[in-house]
């Protein structure tokens, strides 16, 4: 069975760290590029960074940009998401989730095949 589940969100007061990790159950990770969503109470679900299956490619929203890195370690199955400088604006539910772009070095918001059940971020002091 083909899972994807987030962990590490937590409560961490403005200006903190965190680190999420989405793990891979059911299949190789190399072969999809991962992406990671969120989305506040109130507002819609918006694409914060996806990283393309060869890792080579990034790209992220422009309010994590700077702040919040994507990494891969296709071994341990696990994409991970560093937080850094965090914002209360940054409060959501995180997701992760896991596509097939047509070529090994794009990533993107869209059509994702797989999702994971999120982890809350809660940024507050």
């Amino acid at each position: 069975q083909l899972q994807l589940v987030e962990s590490g969100g937590g409560l961490v007061q403005p200006g903190g760290s965190l680190r999420l990790s989405c793990a891979a159950s059911g299949f190789t990770l190399d072969s999809y590029a991962i992406s990671w969503f969120r989305q506040a109470p109130g507002k819609e679900r918006e694409g914060v960074s996806c990283i393309s299956s060869s890792g080579g490619s990034t790209n992220y929203a422009d309010s994590v940009r700077g702040r919040f890195t994507i990494s891969r370690d296709n071994a341990k199955k696990t994409v991970y998401l560093q937080m850094d400088s965090l914002e209360p604006e940054d409060t959501a539910v995180y997701y992760c989730a896991a596509d097939t772009p047509p070529a090994p070095y794009i990533c993107w918001f869209n059509g994702m095949d797989y999702w994971g059940k999120g982890t809350l971020v809660t940024v507050s002091s």
